[in-house]
């Protein structure tokens, strides 16, 4: 398939304008390393890989949940364990999910302990229990002892103006990418709307990396 065919594929590929990689970067900080530490705990695959893709997601989102649970695992094992991509996961809570940015929060604290990815799995996989819940600190703060979290610091991490920050900044650059739902992916300068099945997603990753290894 041709790079020009790829973008193609039912218009599920909208070319960006001047968003660039640069969308991605962490707005100038105090402490530069922190946010590079940060985004690294968030981020699967080589720093190598040829190809980086940025997942901007939400964690209340039903689509979001199924790309998490049914789909990403064979991403994973494919294209991310195999060096060929490096993956990056954007905090974009939607306003109609009142309870999305507190799991973002959640997720970023976690984070800041090494544990990113195992929280990230357990709010896709208990989504239908805390999505409903007027009032859900409570049970996140379950995933402490689940995920082997440091309760005190997570508690702390979730009680500070700059979690929520980080969230907003997230939610910002996915903006800036194009983004304008979620699940988005954001692949060579293109944004793919969707929780899009392997079908879709093979191709145009094959078809990416083919062009960057024939250079």
């Amino acid at each position: 398939m041709s790079r020009r065919a790829m973008f193609g594929l039912g218009s599920l590929l909208v070319l960006l304008v001047a968003a660039g990689f640069t969308a991605f970067r962490p707005k100038q900080a105090d402490d530069p390393k922190k946010d590079e530490s940060l985004i690294a705990q968030r981020t699967k695959g080589s720093a190598t890989a040829l190809l980086t893709i940025y997942e901007m997601s939400d964690f209340q989102c039903p689509y979001c949940a199924r790309f998490a649970l049914e789909i990403f695992p064979t991403l994973d094992a494919e294209y991310i364990q195999t060096g060929k991509v490096r993956w990056i996961f954007v905090n974009f809570p939607l306003p109609m999910h009142p309870n999305a940015t507190p799991a973002a929060e959640v997720a970023m604290c976690a984070a800041k302990q090494g544990k990113f990815w195992p929280v990230h799995d357990l709010l896709f996989r208990n989504q239908k229990t805390w999505a409903p819940l007027t009032a859900p600190a409570e049970y996140f703060l379950t995933f402490a002892d689940s995920a082997s979290l440091n309760r005190t610091a997570f508690q702390e991490c979730l009680s500070t103006d700059a979690t929520l920050a980080e969230v907003k900044s997230d939610a910002e650059a996915a903006v800036r990418s194009g983004a304008k739902s979620t699940p988005s992916f954001y692949i060579e300068g293109g944004i793919m709307a969707g929780a899009q099945p392997l079908t879709v997603f093979r191709p145009i990753l094959d078809s990416v990396y083919a062009t960057k290894t024939a250079k």
